[in-house]
């Protein structure tokens, strides 16, 4: 040891061991810091004593799910914390009754908090903390909760697995005799009468498809059936929801609905200044995924609560207006014009949103003329019959104009020092469109004529098999009678580069993707 050698490699390897213990140590807190401000969907926040006033400690973060797991490997259950009435549990903690003090509900926690953690402790199982600080933290954990859609997939799996016993779930209330009751054929959303909050005798939605879902998979399951989720992250983390199997040719819901219906004005059949809209109930219903998409109220139909002059159950929205809000989704402009906002369909659309205007052509694709013959058979047949011939004489465009009408490429020749010239694959570029919506019901019938797609980018004039050069419109930048008019170069780029950015086209936003440097 007269050198010194081995005295420093027993140091330098006791301080390797050091730096990895502490990394470990280090490793171990980021790690368990990170789980606990990650983003969870099972937060409960316990802040009960809050009706006696301002809280003297921060609200307890409640992990729901990591408490039911506990539970699980102690073969417990949700009783352990929740009551139950009639066999069935309550979504009420233990106890906890409106009449009980300040006191007696701060005891009441602490008992039963700390209490099962110390219980849970003494059989050596990983447990919470016990202390006042472990859980009145100010740390406080984001939620990733999402909401939980009832769709018409889920439905229909639903009414298979219950034999199409609708009456497992749906339900009326009869105010006379103050009881539920079934009625076949006038089943609607559960989410008509449970609202967002609870209201008088109705429990709010949360609450009620908690106890009814949780409860059903629960004995579901303890029967050794495939059942749904109950814990938390199975309804309402996004991961877990797309993994819910999706039925893609699900039943239609019998309502004794129509295929097809004229959007009327109740008390009269009068067309008033536009003729009426024969609406296809059957195509919408294809496209949404719920009822309540629409039918936001009950299932009766628009006209019940939006009238021409407008009720109270509407809300005093009138009948036109209803139909004709741009940006309400439940409104037929607005849920057209969310659609237009598809991919797809941006390349053209987002320029065209910017100077939409409404004509009568454009009113003319939804208020269909009736002819003077059905219009005196009306009192005869019936509404649908009409609405459905009028819906077959549409003529959906599914195709553009002749291949050799399309010019194949289009070159742009301005001189250029550093560029070489541009040739744009303009026919290639057209059936790409073309081929991006031939799916598209909504396109289909609302594009008027084979070359509508060509106005994504012709925008300003007429459909024509030759349209008038951009020039024409686009000349020198800085023009003063047409300030806000980008010269040609400006157009060019605005156009194009927008239009790749609008639609998700990757690789073709720089100079060089379209045009080729020339060897100086």
């Amino acid at each position: 040891m007269k050198n010194g050698k081995p005295l420093r490699a027993i140091l330098l390897f006791g301080i390797a061991i050091l730096i990895l213990i502490t990394g470990l140590q280090v490793y171990g807190i980021e790690k368990f810091s990170e789980e606990l401000e990650s983003s969870r969907t099972d937060l409960i926040t316990i802040d009960a004593m809050v009706r006696f006033g301002d809280l003297e400690r921060p609200p307890v973060t409640f992990l729901h799910d990591l408490h039911t797991t506990a539970l699980e490997k102690q073969a417990k259950d949700c009783s352990t914390c929740h009551l139950t009435s009639e066999n069935r549990m309550v979504l009420q903690f233990k106890h906890i009754g409106k009449d009980i003090g300040k006191k007696d509900l701060m005891n009441l926690y602490h008992e039963e908090c700390i209490g099962c953690h110390k219980a849970t402790k003494k059989v050596r199982f990983k447990t919470g903390p016990v202390e006042c600080g472990g859980c009145h933290t100010k740390k406080r954990i984001s939620s990733s909760r999402q909401p939980m859609q009832f769709d018409k997939s889920l439905h229909f799996r639903h009414s298979m697995t219950q034999d199409n016993k609708c009456e497992k779930c749906h339900h009326d209330y009869n105010k006379i005799t103050k009881k539920l009751f079934y009625e076949k054929g006038n089943e609607s959303s559960c989410r008509y009468c449970h609202l967002r909050q609870t209201h008088a005798n109705r429990e709010a939605m949360s609450r009620v498809s908690h106890l009814s879902c949780i409860y059903c998979h629960k004995k579901t399951t303890e029967r050794d059936k495939k059942s749904g989720p109950v814990k938390c992250r199975g309804c309402h983390d996004w991961k877990y929801q797309e993994k819910i199997e999706k039925v893609i040719d699900a039943q239609r819901i019998d309502r004794k609905q129509p295929d097809a219906i004229f959007v009327k004005n109740e008390s009269s059949n009068e067309s008033g200044r536009m003729d009426r809209v024969p609406f296809d109930h059957k195509t919408h219903e294809n496209s949404s995924d719920r009822c309540v998409d629409c039918h936001h109220k009950n299932l009766s139909s628009c006209n019940s609560c939006h009238t021409l002059n407008g009720k109270e159950e509407g809300d005093w929205v009138k009948l036109f207006q209803t139909m004709h809000q741009p940006n309400n989704k439940r409104s037929c402009l607005g849920c057209h014009f969310a659609c237009q906002k598809a991919e797809e369909c941006q390349g053209c659309h987002s320029f065209l949103e910017k100077s939409r205007k409404q004509d009568d052509k454009s009113c003319r694709q939804c208020h269909r003329k009736i002819s003077l013959k059905d219009q005196k058979t009306m009192t005869l047949k019936s509404d649908q019959t009409i609405a459905l011939k009028i819906l077959s004489e549409r003529s959906p465009i599914r195709e553009t104009v002749f291949r050799e009408d399309i010019p194949e490429k289009i070159v742009f020749n301005k001189r250029s020092d550093t560029y070489k010239v541009f040739e744009m694959p303009h026919r290639k570029i057209v059936f790409s469109l073309m081929e991006k919506i031939k799916n598209n019901n909504l396109a289909a019938f609302f594009h008027r004529e084979k070359g509508t797609i060509c106005k994504g980018c012709h925008h300003n004039s007429p459909v024509s098999l030759k349209p008038p050069k951009c020039g024409s419109c686009h000349g020198k930048p800085f023009n003063d009678k047409e300030k806000f008019r980008p010269g040609l170069k400006g157009a060019y780029h605005i156009q194009c580069m927008e239009c790749h950015h609008n639609m998700g086209i990757e690789g073709l936003n720089g100079c060089t993707e379209c045009h080729k440097e020339k060897n100086i």
